[in-house]
């Protein structure tokens, strides 16, 4: 199955620039689930930008990884990378996040810092072992609840559906996505259907400068879901807190009365 539908998307990544006279705070690159497009984070990349970060997504071909490698490595500076603004961070969504873990694992010089959403583990796909393939009404009740995002994707032409049933290559499938040293957020949503969010907790190791946010009943594409404000801001959060350090301190925190 060919799980982008546009291999022209990898050569131009959407961009995302923070305003104009205001100094850009980090460089975000984002990569997109099993059969989205850029087109599906206009939202999420127009927020964080608005806050002065510089986003650029790309779409997550698994038929050609190298040329996401290569899509990613020329949104972070190509053989420049000092000229692009600090910290320079990978933000994936389903497999998108577990190509993310894999690619910075491999080229750490590249990338600060990871925001990893909706991961994958090994398993079975969204289908019942020996029923029919789910529905498109099936598949928008796994991705998200939120109206508009559903909107978003069912109008665009060059979304696949039913990419949630491919499985994953098995360079980036596996269960030790949380493991290395970098700075790492791991959001997953409460009631993700496709990956338990019990399985993903269990393997954000102690010790580890990973850290997990569970978003209250959230679906699988949860940068997408009802609650994509509190969680785009959950981002900003972790965001501001990797400036000060890769120690992650804390900005606010609740006082004690």
């Amino acid at each position: 199955m060919t799980l982008t539908a546009s291999p022209r998307t990898l050569l131009s990544p959407t961009t995302y620039d923070e305003p104009a006279g205001v100094a850009a705070r980090a460089t975000l690159v984002v990569l997109t689930g099993r059969g989205e497009t850029p087109a599906g984070y206009a939202r999420l990349g127009r927020r964080l930008s608005a806050d002065a970060y510089r986003v650029r997504v790309v779409a997550t071909d698994l038929d050609d990884l190298d040329a996401v490698e290569a899509a990613v490595v020329d949104a972070l500076g190509g053989a420049a990378p000092d000229d692009v603004v600090r910290p320079r961070v990978l933000l994936g969504s389903d497999a998108g996040a577990n190509v993310a873990a894999r690619l910075a694992g491999r080229r750490s010089d590249l990338v600060d810092a990871l925001v990893l959403a909706g991961v994958v583990l090994p398993g079975p796909g969204t289908a019942p072992a020996d029923g029919p393939a789910p529905s498109w009404d099936d598949e928008l009740e796994t991705r998200s609840a939120c109206p508009a995002y559903r909107r978003v994707i069912g109008e665009d032409t060059d979304f696949v559906r039913g990419a949630l049933e491919a499985d994953l290559p098995a360079e980036v499938a596996g269960d030790d996505l949380f493991t290395g040293d970098l700075p790492t957020l791991v959001l997953h949503g409460e009631s993700d259907p496709l990956t338990p969010v019990d399985d993903v907790l269990s393997l954000v190791a102690d010790g580890s400068r990973a850290r997990a946010a569970v978003v209250a009943g959230g679906r699988h594409d949860v940068l997408n879901d009802v609650d994509h404000r509190s969680v785009a801001a959950t981002v900003v959060l972790f965001l501001e807190s990797l400036r000060r350090g890769a120690d992650l301190p804390t900005i606010v925190a609740p006082a004690d009365r």
